[in-house]
């Protein structure tokens, strides 16, 4: 199943205005803390150096920005527009939901201000019903290939989709194993706001809250991982979607450990800050192997259209026109043998040999091996 063009041209819009939301968070935030590197050590989640005035923006929202932008060059010309608009749609849907009760909460007040919490709910809504409205172009503006040419979605690769089955598994595991971990080291005063937003957070005005963003990481992860091993169509965008998110979280988590010399003294550190280190540089290889094998050219998806796996007719013989069911080729009727028009056991004409035509060699009774 393809887009319909007007599905496309409605799912270009919808991804231009989530990218200008995106965007224009982004900029507010540069506007705000006045260095670039600033926001990026606050995105990276260093312990010193954060701005004066919090940003509303986290570590999640380039990827976002990235996402919404590839999404809009595929609606208007990849073969899987369908299921990236539908993919998008849900990771922009899930990753911000929340803002519609943390924004306008008491424990809020004092951290932004009135006029900016306001465009910030607005904002939100307005990014939901443009996600929800991706997913619905997406599922409802599909349709059938008109025709053998028109160019089919791709799933991946064998290879490709059983790279991603491991890489993506595990990382889920691993996410959704440290978020069970929480459980137990959190104080119980933070269990709730840790997962929902609360006043024991510093959080970002239009981000979601860190228990929330990883077990949707992590269920991201592992539905991809599931899906991918089958080959499904949808799980190179949106598998593209969960590696960019691990690869940044990695990353970042790299780059503290860095910044606060805990691989210089990784030997003296705690066994679970141990884990802690070797968990970033696990989740940013998971990432940037999975983005690798899922941004690949797959394999186009011929089901359903009446061709075999290499474009031929079901059935059919891929041999350069020769006749189906074992025809004997150039032109001759089952059975005959092909003596230039004399009859089975006729006169060999010319003195030619018994059972000749002419002297001449006859055509091949079916196509050579390995064409």
């Amino acid at each position: 199943m393809i887009l319909t063009r007007g599905a496309r041209i409605t799912g270009a819009v919808l991804c231009a205005v989530l990218a200008a939301v995106v965007a224009g968070w982004i900029v507010r935030d540069l506007r705000a803390v006045g260095d670039p590197l600033v926001l990026l050590r606050y995105w990276a989640g260093y312990s010193d150096g954060w701005p004066k005035k919090p940003p509303a923006t986290l570590q999640a929202d380039p990827v976002l920005l990235v996402a919404h932008v590839l999404a809009l060059i595929a609606a208007l010309r990849s073969p899987i527009a369908a299921s990236a608009l539908v993919a998008t749609g849900l990771v922009t849907l899930v990753l911000r939901l929340p803002g519609v009760w943390t924004i306008g909460s008491p424990w809020m007040d004092g951290r932004y201000s009135d006029e900016l919490r306001t465009r910030a709910l607005v904002g939100t809504f307005v990014t939901l019903a443009a996600g929800l409205a991706l997913v619905i172009t997406g599922a409802a503006g599909r349709r059938q290939p008109e025709d053998f040419y028109e160019p089919r979605p791709t799933r991946p690769g064998r290879g490709a989709g059983v790279t991603a089955f491991l890489v993506l598994g595990a990382a889920g595991a691993v996410v959704i194993a440290w978020e069970v971990r929480q459980l137990f080291t959190l104080p119980d005063q933070v269990h709730t706001d840790w997962f929902i937003g609360g006043e024991a957070l510093t959080l970002g005005l239009t981000a979601a809250p860190p228990g929330w963003s990883s077990v949707a990481l992590g269920a991201v992860c592992l539905t991809v991982a599931w899906t991918a091993l089958f080959r499904a169509v949808h799980a190179r965008p949106l598998g593209m979607i969960a590696a960019g998110l691990l690869s940044v979280a990695g990353g970042c988590g790299i780059a503290r450990a860095v910044h606060h010399a805990w691989l210089e003294h990784f030997g003296e550190a705690r066994t679970e800050q141990q884990l802690v280190i070797l968990t970033s540089f696990f989740l940013a290889f998971a990432g940037a192997t999975a983005l690798l094998v899922l941004a690949r050219g797959g394999f186009a998806d011929s089901e359903g259209q009446g061709y075999g796996g290499h474009g031929y007719p079901q059935g059919g013989a891929p041999g350069y026109g020769y006749p189906q069911g074992g025809a004997t080729g150039y032109g001759y009727p089952q059975g005959a043998t092909p003596g230039y028009g004399y009859p089975p056991g006729g006169p060999p004409g010319h003195g030619g040999p018994p059972g000749g035509g002419g002297g001449a060699p006859p055509p091949p009774a079916s196509p050579p091996p390995g064409w």
